[in-house]
């Protein structure tokens, strides 16, 4: 079928509005017609070829829309259904089998490969392929083939251009909180970077009754929407000489649970460095390969613990749902990051994404 979709040519090339060929959904998989994508930097630095990339390819891996066909194999899903296109993950390695999905070890491959597991592409141009099934699905176009086993349904009446944003970004942040963390009552929170990721963070803290809530980023209009989405405290880190001497202030013995979303060693050290005795520190920034932090090792030995979380070790199909809940109980107001951009402008929403104006860019597609 005919479709529309930005593409990108080259390396760090202008996205291009273009019309494309969409295959037909396989026995397992389903048409989605997109109504909205969130964007992150994910596909920012898949546009950038930070990962081996094929060119042109279609990005966009924070896709919701409604079902329009389903192949004969599917029993989950129908048309009319609204779903989210969750991360892919295979099913068959040691962490799928064991229930660790976001960790799958085949799934760089298949979140970057340009195409389906077996090799074959979903979009084409003339008859010649585009690279596309980022994430599994590229939605940055106003149709998407979906698998089953990512896609996630969610209930009529949530706003599809809201939850598009709980895809990646959303379910990161929170999950890391919610599902990792699982602070309990009046356990103290800092978040490292307060982009979508973080204040989803926040957000998630927020429902589990953190306090003091602590958001630390540079950019003023951020911590203004954190202060006024439920944070204690706001720290400018470009107006502090000593973050971790204000926050240990705050709290007297240090932060019981920390999260960094910069990625950047020295805000990293700084995340672990005002943790309490026995609190840990959640790394979801997202750094080149060769990146390296250091930490004092007494420090540590002090039962701090300091770990990694991708998907916000997140199972979509049960997660997602409970999130989409939270926003339509107005505990976590998610629409409140989101600044909406029409698919045209999807260069516009680029570049004020990557200058710190935009916190969640979400494009809407033209139908």
């Amino acid at each position: 079928m005919r479709m529309m979709a930005a593409v990108v040519h080259e390396r760090s090339g202008p996205f291009s509005i273009e019309q494309l060929d969409l295959c037909d959904p396989r026995a397992d998989e389903l048409l989605v017609e997109v109504a909205a994508s969130g964007m992150c930097a994910t596909d920012l630095h898949g546009r950038d070829a930070y990962y081996p990339t094929k060119f042109p390819k279609v990005f966009g891996h924070e896709g919701a829309g409604i079902v329009r066909a389903a192949g004969h194999g599917v029993t989950e899903f129908k048309p009319g259904d609204h779903v989210v296109m969750a991360y892919p993950w295979c099913g068959a390695c040691p962490n799928c089998m064991t229930g660790r999905q976001s960790y799958c070890l085949d799934a760089f491959d298949l979140k970057m490969n340009g195409t389906r597991a077996d090799g074959s592409t979903l979009h084409s141009k003339d008859g010649k392929p585009v690279y596309s099934a980022f994430f599994q699905q590229s939605s940055f176009g106003n149709f998407a083939i979906a698998n089953e086993r990512f896609a996630v349904k969610v209930r009529g009446d949530a706003p599809l251009e809201h939850v598009c944003a709980l895809a990646c970004g959303g379910q990161t942040g929170a999950g890391a909180v919610l599902n990792v963390m699982k602070p309990r009552p009046a356990d103290s929170f800092a978040v490292f970077g307060i982009g979508s990721v973080g204040l989803s963070a926040m957000l998630a803290a927020k429902i589990a009754g953190c306090d003091p809530v602590i958001a630390i980023d540079v950019h003023e209009h951020r911590l203004a929407l954190a202060r006024k989405l439920g944070a204690t405290h706001t720290i400018n880190h470009s107006d502090s000489d000593s973050v971790v001497g204000y926050i240990r202030k705050i709290t007297g013995l240090g932060v019981r649970y920390t999260v960094e979303t910069s990625a950047l060693p020295s805000v990293f050290r700084e995340a672990v460095d005002c943790l309490m005795p026995g609190g840990t520190c959640v790394l979801l920034g997202s750094a080149r390969k060769g990146t390296e932090a250091s930490f004092e090792t007494p420090f540590l030995q002090n039962g701090r613990t300091v770990r990694g979380v991708i998907q916000g070790d997140s199972v979509p199909k049960q997660f997602i749902p409970i999130l989409v809940d939270h926003i339509m109980a107005g505990r976590f107001p998610i629409d409140r990051l989101i600044t909406f951009y029409p698919l045209a402008e999807i260069n516009r929403a680029a570049s004020e994404s990557s200058a710190g104006q935009s916190i969640k860019p979400v494009l809407r597609m033209p139908h």
